[in-house]
């Protein structure tokens, strides 16, 4: 017969007696734990594991109601994610008129990267409709000239299409609290250099004009101020001084921005990246416990 499977996630500080009391409400509950994986990140506990339901005692909403109720009693976040109705979650894109990005992030859901699907593209230009409708997505644009306007349409598409995650793939319009507010901890950036340094625009040319040797692209959530969100991923690239043009560092620095993007959406649509304290942090058995469970049977 096959499992009927379930993660449950536990985030919050640190405290005695966690695995224990979880542990012990699911034993009287009949279900048995698969995997574990947890670890303690200044003062915060992370605790991911893989349960099976099959022979569980008691219904679904009793089950999430008792969880809930230790979370409450321990002042954690408790939550179940079940595997067969796991909802693929949706992705908008956001894009202007840069390509390699948007490129790559299509690329990587024809392949099955993503746990996850895109939903639609979101843009104040059309040049890029013909790439993402011979994709098979959905395009649509407004002009950015009235951004109150431009970002009515946003909200409007972004809740017609239920994002989960909106992906600033070279998305050249700066986001307001309006946006940014209702998808707080759900939109995520590319930026051309190593955050904190050389934030705003012209972030390559810039670099090269200071003649630094290394230089790079961030990926990070998006928060009400500028380029200063939760670091997700970084990555890095040499410039030759005195050789390289302001050319060659742009070229070399976009081959590398869309393979950070997509690895950061990876990572997220994976649950295994978590913001505390301000920093995004790695939960460390996420990934090998969701490949567990696709290779399990239905």
């Amino acid at each position: 017969m096959p499992k009927y499977l379930a993660i449950v996630s536990v985030i919050g500080r640190d405290q005695k007696g966690v695995v224990a009391r979880v542990s012990t409400y699911l034993a009287e509950s009949e279900i048995n734990i698969e995997d574990i994986e947890q670890r303690v990140i200044h003062g915060q506990f992370m605790m991911d594991m893989m349960v099976d339901l099959t022979e569980m005692r008691g219904d679904l909403a009793e089950l999430i109601a008792g969880l809930n109720a230790i979370g409450e009693e321990l002042g954690m976040s408790i939550r179940l994610t079940l595997h067969r109705e796991r909802r693929p979650r949706r992705i908008a894109v956001l894009v202007t008129r840069e390509t390699h990005c948007l490129r790559q992030i299509l690329d990587d859901a024809a392949a099955g990267r993503y746990r996850g699907e895109i939903a639609v593209v979101l843009s104040n230009h059309q040049e890029l409709a013909p790439l993402v409708e011979a994709a098979g997505y959905p395009f649509h644009s407004l002009p950015a000239d009235d951004m109150a306007a431009h970002e009515a349409f946003l909200l409007e598409r972004l809740a017609h299409y239920q994002a989960d995650l909106v992906v600033l793939a070279r998305y050249m319009r700066i986001l307001t609290p309006t946006v940014v507010a209702p998808y707080n901890g759900r939109i995520i950036n590319i930026h051309p250099s190593l955050l904190p340094y050389f934030p705003g625009p012209n972030p390559y040319r810039r670099a090269w004009e200071d003649g630094v040797r290394v230089t790079g692209c961030t990926a990070h959530f998006v928060t009400e101020d500028l380029d200063a969100g939760p670091i997700i991923l970084q990555d890095v690239f040499q410039i030759d001084v005195g050789v390289d043009s302001a050319e060659d560092v742009r070229t070399r620095g976009q081959r590398l921005e869309g393979e950070v993007l997509s690895r950061a959406i990876e990572l997220i649509l994976n649950d295994e990246a978590v913001v505390l304290d301000g920093k995004v942090v790695f939960k460390p058995g996420m990934h090998t416990l969701l490949r567990d469970l696709e290779r399990s049977p239905d």
